[in-house]
């Protein structure tokens, strides 16, 4: 992949998020400019519930979401910015690209902040950035997998954003294509100086490209550090059950 963008250089996340029901989340994270920290947990942890919050598609009772020096949500000071206006590009596991459309004019709806005579060149540089340019005028059905995932990274990088959300961005693909998309990704993340959050269920793919990692469990963060850190010091006997450890170890 070709180099990216700043796209928000300098700007770090934090989150802290609290509230009792109907989902209960209690997290703290923090994630600075061209870190990747990974969240793991079962399902219903609440993973992907965080990623929301942060997107502005989901609103806590209470807490605070900061990227770089801009507010996005403050519930003391009655702070809460729509998603249109966060900085936020996010692939989800579905990639939700439009069916009807071309991969290029699938990246073009995330750039209605460009001139519209830029933006099919700026769509085109972003598909060649992942390697799609000579299928750039192919619809999602013509796209294998891991193609399709690549025009919604590109489409999530259009917007030019503080933040990138990544929620199980490999589940949908074979394991060959997975291993290939996670060496890209490791690429990539390499020239984009922005937060990056992965949710993933696989703590290989955690290990091999995070540098910090949350363990989650019904809404709570229960410990955070470097993959190897929690791998070989699970913090409890939680942790070690979600990591199928044994404390200590």
């Amino acid at each position: 992949m070709a180099e990216a963008g700043p796209g928000g250089a300098g700007e770090g996340l934090a989150v802290r998020l609290r509230q009792a029901g109907p989902i209960p989340l209690s997290v703290d994270l923090a994630c600075a400019p061209g870190q990747l920290h990974a969240l793991v947990g079962p399902s219903g942890a609440g993973k992907t519930t965080v990623l929301k919050a942060i997107a502005g598609l989901y609103r806590p009772q209470a807490g605070h979401i900061t990227c770089g020096p801009a507010v996005w949500f403050d519930s003391a000071a009655g702070a809460w910015l729509p998603p249109q206006d966060r900085r936020v590009g996010m692939v989800f596991q579905s990639y939700a690209l439009f069916p009807h459309m071309s991969a290029q004019a699938n990246v073009e709806t995330s750039l209605a902040h460009s001139a519209r005579t830029e933006r099919a060149a700026r769509a085109l540089a972003l598909l060649t950035q992942v390697g799609l340019a000579d299928k750039a005028h192919r619809r999602p059905a013509d796209l294998s997998g891991g193609e399709q995932q690549r025009v919604a990274v590109a489409r999530a990088l259009a917007r030019s954003p503080g933040v990138l959300l990544l929620d199980e961005p490999f589940a949908a693909v074979d394991r060959r294509t997975r291993r290939r998309l996670q060496q890209d990704l490791a690429e990539l993340r390499s020239s984009l100086r922005i937060p990056i959050l992965l949710v993933t269920h696989d703590l290989d793919e955690a290990s091999a490209l995070a540098d910090q990692m949350s363990v989650l469990h019904e809404g709570q963060i229960l410990q955070t550090g470097t993959p190897e850190e929690v791998m070989r010091r699970p913090a409890s006997e939680r942790v070690a059950e979600i990591l199928d450890l044994s404390p200590g170890v």
